[in-house]
């Protein structure tokens, strides 16, 4: 028996772009969330030191306290999310070729970048709605317009530290960016405004702290979720930083 012809029809051709982005921002989170390091990082600690600070008076903070522990650790997450783990799979994808063998596929490399942003975006909203809940339970009552306010800066210190994160890892060999983002890591979450705000520090090392994506990022939580509104100042070294550092990244950035 024969088939009549034309029944089996070839159509060789990739699939539709729309598919593509959600399969590889799938894979992308799935592989974030299934890594004990990268939860460990980007929601363990970030809870254990949002109990702590809410309960424990280790470090002075404003009243209420809770409000001023969320600003810290959503700092803290979205900076462990958006540029230590982004930098080191970067860094790591590119010594074992996974991004070569992808960019020789039919999926385009935008598809590529637009897939670890998005899987990214989705580890923060985990962490966000995670954080959030916790907070909630411990006391925190988000006051008229915090809300907005702090996803903008969240979206905008993602992006921030994500080019900073893609900066690193997409131009240092592997072990040199492992070491290099958990220095800079701790360096930020101790002296970057981070943990301690930047009134906390000595004169000219707040000045400097303001001017750090950390501590932008940092201070503008701080503001928004305690009723206020973020300094212009805060937005803008934000947004510098993203434009500079993606900019760079774009040009320098290598596949393996």
């Amino acid at each position: 028996m024969r088939f009549e012809a034309g029944t089996f029809t070839p159509a060789p051709g990739r699939g539709p772009l729309g598919r593509m982005l959600a399969t590889q921002v799938a894979l992308e989170t799935k592989l974030a969330l299934r890594q004990g390091e990268q939860v460990l990082l980007t929601l363990i600690i970030p809870l254990a030191l949002l109990v702590g600070l809410s309960l424990l008076e280790v470090v002075p903070l404003p009243e209420p306290r809770v409000d001023s522990a969320l600003a810290t650790v959503l700092a803290l997450a979205v900076m462990s999310t958006a540029f230590t783990s982004q930098a080191i799979s970067l860094g790591f994808d590119r010594r074992y070729g996974v991004l070569r063998r992808l960019a020789a596929t039919a999926v385009p490399r935008s598809m590529i970048v637009l897939g670890r942003l998005g899987g990214m975006a989705a580890v923060v909203l985990v962490q966000l709605v995670v954080l959030g809940a916790v907070a909630l339970a411990l006391g925190w009552r988000p006051g008229p317009g915090s809300p907005g306010w702090a996803l903008l800066l969240v979206v905008l210190g993602a992006a921030a530290f994500g080019a900073v994160g893609v900066l690193l890892g997409g131009t240092l060999r592997a072990e040199l960016v492992l070491a290099v983002a958990n220095i800079v890591w701790f360096v930020l979450l101790f002296a970057g405004g981070v943990l301690v705000p930047a009134a906390a520090l000595p004169g000219p090392l707040a000045v400097v702290v303001q001017l750090l994506p950390s501590g932008a990022l940092a201070e503008g939580l701080r503001t928004a979720l305690l009723g206020g509104t973020p300094a212009l100042g805060h937005i803008v070294v934000l947004i510098v930083w993203a434009v500079v550092a993606g900019g760079i990244a774009t040009r320098t950035v290598r596949w393996s």
